[in-house]
This record gives structure tokens, C-alpha cells and sequence, in this order.
């Protein structure tokens, strides 16, 4: 009497060749199928939109950071040094002390005041009055002199304008225009404005139009005279080799200064503005997400069909020997495959879209008649985008791990078919 051997099938390795092969054939358009591969195909959209959107508004944002950022940190310091107790009248050892510390490129001392500007019409400006060898070092004025010349700035009386400005006030270079101080001269009749008139002798465009039109230069001297001080700045303004790590330069610029002094760092003077970006630009990154979401939705629902769709398949496949993790498997590399392929799409069509953003910002104004980024709203010339590595890898990864949990629900339930019920029912 021989003993019966029973032998289990053989197992296959995961993820092996024909677990690839089912998945390839799943996905394939079928004329009865032809509504599953409608959803894969809107999945596949779904996520490529998502992953592109999530990549080109963050690259968008922190290029809107990275212009606003230098362009206020080219015309303004990165801290300010403000007198207590006494004015600065000692601004200028002040400004040497200064100028030695480790890790300051330079400190320009400065006189602040507003005033209206009017010629054939009339504006509100800042006046700052600086010297001509600061005024050359500024990042953002420097390689920007539109027309004219800052020679012989400190020992005239010209201005130098924005751009904007001059639009504004219809001058152009030579032309002469009156500013107006609240405080001027006292009288008998008690302070009188103050009204004088000065010279054009050069337009600059930093291009960011609220300094291009709401600022004017000033030969220090003069702007002491204009808003009578005795010989004294309004502040010194320090700037320094890193801005992101100004935490480092405080506690020496004060003890540089060796008088009582008040400081105040670019993020304190700027801190509403940024803030409003940082929270605009994570609220945008999170509803954005939602179309990945809304897209790895449909990737659940069309496995659930597909597997519905299959369930005769999988019940044959399962009696010939495959095994639930097989099924498993081949399911998930349907619903991955849609995800993935729409990731890696969508990261190519966001980094085009990025690299060509300004491109594809005029073309748009072109077709459309209209002005899709105006100056004046947005306070830059043009449409920065600033591609950030870790952050786009950041939305890739999450765009996988989103696809990846969505095969997982479908997937267990193909598993978990049972062969017998789904032959009994002819499905």
C-alpha cells in the first residue's frame, strides 16, 4: 500500500514577473473595461495635476520670498541701530566701530523723514538722505541707475528717483521737482512747511514698485538741512554677511556701537509681511494636497470595480495555485502603477513649468489682452519661481505614499476573495 504524497504548490517569489504581466493586462483598455480605464485614466490626471500644482505654487511662493527678500535687504538693512538717550550725533565713529565687527559687510547712516513731492503732479515719499559712497553700495541700487549719475552726489543738491516715481510725477532726468517738509523753519506766525526745489540727476528701477515709486535719495547733508537736525542721522543701518543668522550679529554690533542704542533686525521691521507669506504659502500646499487626495480616491475606486470586474479571474487564478499575497500584489501594482507613473509626470511637467514660468506668464498676458502679474499689486516686475529640491521631493514622496495607500484597501479585498463563492455566482 503506497502513502498518498500530497505537495503544496510551488510558491512564487514576490512580486514576480507574472504578478507584473496580470497588472500590465489589467490596466490595458478593454471595450467592456472601458469605464475603469475612463477612472484610471482621471486617477492618473488627478495625481499629475496635483503633483505639478503642489510644485509650481511653492516654487512660485518661495521665489516671491526670495525677490521680496533681497530686494528689501538691498535698500534696507539687515539691522538698524537707533539712538537712546541723545541723538547720534557721534554717527560717524559710530559707523567706524561698526564697520569693524566680524561679519558686517558695511553701515550706512542714514536720515529718514517723508514729504510730498509735486511737480505737474503730486506724491507722498520717504526721503532718505545717504551718502554717495553708501548710496553705491546698496545691493539693490547700485547696478540699477536707469539714467544719470551719482557723481558729485555729496557735494550738490540733485536727487535720485525711481522710476516709478518719475512716471508718477511726469519728470524725467534734469527736470526739477518741489518737496515739501511738515516742520521747517519756525516763525512768528509759528513752523512753517518747509518748500524747496531740487534737481533729477538720476532714475533708478530696483523693481519693486513700492521703492521705485516711493522713495527718494538725498545727499546726507542736505537732508539734515531739509528736516533740521543738528548734525545727526535718524539711524545706522548695519549690513551683514548672512541675514538668516542675524541672531549672531547683535549682541557685537551693540557692544560695537558703545553708546546706548536700540536695534532692530530686518525680521522684527518686516515680520507681518513675511509671516502673511509663510501662512499663505502652507495654506496653499495644503488644499492643494487635496488634489492629490481627490486623486488617489479614484485610484480606490476604480481598483474596487476592477476587482469586482476580475472576481471570475481571481477565483481561476486562485484554484490554479496562486497564492492571496500574488493577488494581493497585483492589484497593488495596478493601483501603484497609476500613481507612480502620474507622480513622475507631473514632478517633469511642474519643473518645466517652473524653469519657464515667466515665459509662460507673458504668452498668457499676450493671448489674454490683460496684465496677469501687475507691478503695482504684487510689488515685483516679474514672476519669480525659486525650485526648492527638498521641498519637490517632499511633495514626490507624499504623492507616492498617498498612491501606495490607496491599493492597499482594494488590494486586501481581491485577496480575501473567496474562489468557490465567485465561481458559484459566475461573476
Amino acid at each position: 500500500m503506497t502513502e498518498e504524497i500530497v505537495t503544496e504548490p510551488p510558491q512564487t517569489r514576490p512580486f514576480a514577473p507574472f504578478e507584473w504581466m496580470l497588472s500590465a493586462r489589467y490596466l490595458r483598455a478593454r471595450r467592456k473595461e472601458g469605464f475603469i480605464s475612463v477612472i484610471a485614466g482621471f486617477s492618473f490626471l488627478g495625481i499629475l495635476l496635483g503633483v505639478a500644482t503642489l510644485i509650481i505654487v511653492m516654487a512660485v511662493m518661495n521665489g516671491f520670498r526670495k525677490e521680496l527678500l533681497g530686494k528689501i535687504l538691498g535698500i534696507n538693512g539687515h539691522i538698524l541701530v537707533q539712538p537712546l538717550e541723545a541723538p547720534l550725533t557721534d554717527w560717524k565713529d559710530v559707523t567706524d566701530r561698526i564697520n569693524q565687527v566680524q561679519g558686517v559687510r558695511f553701515a550706512v547712516p542714514v536720515v529718514y523723514g517723508p514729504a510730498l513731492a509735486s511737480s505737474s503732479n503730486a506724491s507722498g515719499i520717504l526721503v532718505r538722505g545717504i551718502r554717495a559712497v553708501d548710496l553705491q553700495q546698496l545691493p539693490s541700487f547700485g547696478g540699477n541707475i536707469k539714467r544719470g549719475t551719482i557723481a558729485g552726489f555729496d557735494e550738490g543738491q540733485g536727487l535720485a528717483i525711481g522710476q516709478g516715481l518719475a512716471d508718477q510725477l511726469s519728470v524725467h532726468l534734469g527736470d526739477s521737482i518741489t518737496l515739501v517738509a511738515q516742520h521747517g523753519a519756525a516763525t512768528p506766525m509759528g513752523v512753517m512747511p518747509r518748500i524747496k526745489k531740487y534737481q533729477v540727476t538720476a532714475v533708478f528701477e530696483i523693481g519693486m514698485s513700492e521703492y521705485d515709486a516711493g522713495i527718494i535719495f538725498m545727499p546726507i547733508t542736505e537732508a539734515q538741512a531739509f528736516f533740521n537736525r543738528d548734525h545727526d542721522v535718524t539711524a545706522i543701518e548695519v549690513f551683514t554677511a548672512n541675514p538668516d543668522r542675524i541672531d549672531l550679529f547683535r549682541k557685537t554690533v551693540a557692544d560695537a556701537a558703545g553708546r546706548p542704542i536700540y536695534l532692530v533686525d530686518w525680521r522684527q521691521r518686516n515680520s507681518t509681511f513675511f509671516n502673511a507669506l509663510e501662512v499663505e504659502r502652507n495654506v496653499m500646499f495644503l488644499i492643494l494636497s487635496l488634489i492629490i487626495l481627490v486623486a488617489a480616491l479614484n485610484i480606490v475606486s476604480g481598483l474596487i470595480m476592477l476587482v469586482k470586474d476580475k472576481a471570475t479571474d481571481i477565483a481561476i487564478l486562485r484554484t490554479m495555485g496562486a497564492s492571496r499575497g500574488a493577488i494581493m500584489r497585483t492589484f497593488m501594482i495596478a493601483g501603484a502603477s497609476i500613481g507612480v507613473t502620474g507622480t513622475l509626470v507631473g514632478l517633469v511637467v511642474g519643473l518645466l513649468v517652473c524653469v519657464n514660468i515667466e515665459s509662460i506668464r507673458k504668452f498668457m498676458s499676450w493671448l489674454t489682452s490683460t496684465d496677469l502679474f501687475p507691478p503695482k499689486l504684487y510689488f515685483l516686475s516679474k514672476l519669480p519661481a525659486e525650485i526648492d529640491l527638498t521641498e519637490s521631493a517632499a511633495v514626490v514622496i507624499m504623492a507616492l505614499i498617498v498612491s501606495f495607500l490607496a491599493t492597499l484597501y482594494p488590494s486586501w479585498r481581491a485577496a480575501r476573495l473567496d474562489p468557490v463563492e465567485a465561481l458559484r455566482q459566475g461573476r
